[in-house]
């Protein structure tokens, strides 16, 4: 027993000193990782199986999410055709919570990684930017998909928010000027006032992140 514990402890300190979980924690994970891959090695579209993901107006977005080179520490774009247990990990690393050890030069630095994370669910041709037109379909397909307004006011919802944020970010804009869009500075900007460190789990995979702490301390 304690060998085998020991084995598994070993298996998993690279993704313990990768993702900030503890053994235990990545244990759990890899548990629910192969109950969503039907105990295969990958996985791909049986996360579009996921009950609580059915009817969510953003599903395809969330689901892109952990395909999303970006999201995985690299410095890389484009897409994954499947990921496999560590990819799937290092997309949970973005919901953990702080923890009351943290400097706040951490916690600052954990904020601005989960917002990166919805940044790039947004911007989906990974050009740095979130344009009126990526801005308006997760809009639309928020409000339309609702059934409680109808995709004419869905727009019309869309484009007089993006201008709010245009005013916003962009202090001195001209009668004439062309907004490009969103960019990151500018998001973090408009997300400046909301709590994120508690917000962002994932509920949808059973998993409730915010009762998992990061790191190998139970503070």
């Amino acid at each position: 027993m304690g060998a085998k514990q020991t084995r598994t402890e070993h298996k998993f300190q690279d993704l313990v000193d990768k993702t900030g979980f503890s053994s235990e924690q990545i244990g759990n994970l890899h548990k629910r990782f192969k109950q969503l891959s039907s105990d295969e090695e990958t996985i791909r579209e049986n996360l579009e199986t996921i009950p609580a993901l059915v009817n969510n107006p953003i599903r395809k977005q969330i689901i892109d999410a952990f395909f999303d080179k970006r999201n995985q520490h690299q410095d890389e774009v484009g897409s994954l055709e499947e990921i496999g247990f560590e990819q799937f990990l290092m997309v949970m690393s973005h919901f953990r919570p702080p923890t009351l050890k943290m400097t706040e030069e951490e916690k600052e630095a954990m904020r601005r990684e989960k917002l990166r994370f919805l940044f790039n669910m947004h911007d989906t041709d990974n050009d740095g930017t979130i344009t009126l037109v990526e801005y308006r379909k997760v809009v639309e397909e928020l409000l339309s998909k609702s059934g409680a307004i109808g995709q004419e006011a869905a727009k019309a919802i869309a484009d007089a928010a993006m201008l709010e944020v245009a005013s916003t970010t962009v202090q001195h804009m001209e009668p004439d000027e062309f907004y490009e869009g969103i960019t990151f500075e500018h998001f973090v900007q408009i997300l400046k006032g909301l709590e994120m460190e508690s917000r962002m789990n994932v509920r949808f995979l059973d998993v409730n992140t915010t009762t998992m702490r990061c790191g190998r301390g139970t503070s």
